[in-house]
This record gives structure tokens, C-alpha cells and sequence, in this order.
């Protein structure tokens, strides 16, 4: 009879000791899937651009010449997810524009034409903007971005590169874009639009040079 009562208590203390030792493990598990939730949970970050230090560089050609300029960003911000770009979007001042490349006088000139209707109609339609609505990480810094660039009302889709380093919550992007302008109906002096322009021609490719930095 003792030795049956001692059998049944060392049954119960085993018995005791193994629920305790599943509860620990249930319990450790638990913990780990908590863990992996929270890592992989998207937590997006919204980086403001820095509008101060940013850049927009332009430039447009003839058959046998160019012209450069900037133009000023609005605001703007990209969104961080786990130090992955994901989305993004900036507004930018086309009343800015301004031609870099002249001298004061010409520079002026020129400025004075490309806001007018002929070009960016600028007093209708003072900001232009880009939202990006694809991201896709390649190695190191680079991205593969998709984005929608609204100009005079007018939105199309591009694709561009980007060289995008984070760090924590900042940012420093850097990408050349090249568009068509005659999608977003600018067409003054286009080949495709008007014959027999000879040196006044003016191709329809303008090109793009952005620098983005955070704001701190």
C-alpha cells in the first residue's frame, strides 16, 4: 500500500512538473511568433523632404544646343518601411522655374516663355508632382520606381532609377528622369507636331536630375 501511494505521488509531482515545463514552452513560442509578428508588421515611416537642400535640376534641347535651369520642391516626403523605400510622393513649384545657363537677360526671357501657354502654363496650373506607386529594391541602394508625374493637369505613369540611401529615419535619393513632354501637351516647336522648323525644332525629351535629402 505505501509503495503504491509513493508510485502515485511521483506520478502526480512528473505529471506537475511536465504541464509546467509545456507551459513554459507554449509560452516561449508564443513569445517568438509575437516577435516575428511585430518584425514583419509593415510599420511605415513618413520622411518629410528636406525642401531647403533639395534640388530639381532641368534640361532641354535643340538639335544643336541646350538649356538648363531648376525648379523648386513644395514639400514632400518618401515612406520608410523597415529601411525599405515603398512609396513617396513631391509637389513642385513651377512658378520657380528659372533658366541657369544665360546670362541674367536671356535667362529671364526664356523664363517668361516656358511659363506662358506655349510651355508649362504656369498661371493655371502653378504645381506640378510625382507620386510614387512602385518600389522595387535591387542591390545595394538601387530602386526600380514607378511613379505617376502630373504636369498641367495631365498625369502619366513613368519609370525611373533611383539610388536610395537609408539610413534610420533619413534619406538621401538621388534619380534622372526623361519624359516625353508632348504627353503632357507641350508641343510648341515639336518635330512631331510641326514641319519644317529647322533650327527652331526642339526635341521632345527633357530630362530630370532630382536630389532629395531628409529632413533632420
Amino acid at each position: 500500500m505505501q509503495t503504491f501511494i509513493s508510485v502515485k505521488i511521483c506520478i502526480f509531482v512528473e505529471t506537475k512538473k511536465l504541464n509546467k515545463m509545456k507551459k513554459i514552452f507554449l509560452s516561449a513560442i508564443l513569445s517568438v511568433i509575437t516577435l516575428f509578428a511585430m518584425a514583419t508588421e509593415p510599420h511605415v515611416d513618413h520622411v518629410r523632404v528636406n525642401t531647403e537642400n533639395s534640388t530639381v535640376k532641368w534640361k532641354g534641347s535643340k538639335i544643336s544646343s541646350s538649356h538648363e535651369g531648376t525648379v523648386n520642391i513644395l514639400k514632400g516626403n518618401l515612406n520608410i518601411d523597415h529601411g525599405t523605400l515603398v512609396a513617396g510622393q513631391f509637389s513642385i513649384d513651377m512658378q520657380s522655374l528659372a533658366t541657369t545657363d544665360m546670362s541674367e537677360e536671356y535667362n529671364k526671357k526664356l523664363d517668361g516663355h516656358l511659363k506662358n501657354e506655349d510651355f508649362f502654363n504656369v498661371s493655371k496650373f502653378p504645381t506640378a508632382s510625382v507620386t510614387i506607386t512602385n518600389a522595387v529594391k535591387g542591390k545595394g541602394n538601387s530602386y526600380k520606381v514607378v511613379a505617376d508625374l502630373t504636369i498641367k493637369g495631365i498625369t502619366h505613369p513613368i519609370t525611373f532609377a533611383a539610388d536610395v540611401n537609408i539610413n534610420g529615419k533619413n534619406f538621401l535619393a538621388t534619380a534622372k528622369i526623361k519624359i516625353d513632354r508632348t504627353k503632357w501637351d507641350i508641343k510648341y516647336n515639336s518635330g512631331n507636331y510641326f514641319k519644317d522648323l529647322g533650327d527652331k525644332l526642339i526635341l521632345d525629351e527633357i530630362e530630370f536630375d532630382i536630389f532629395l535629402l531628409s529632413v533632420k
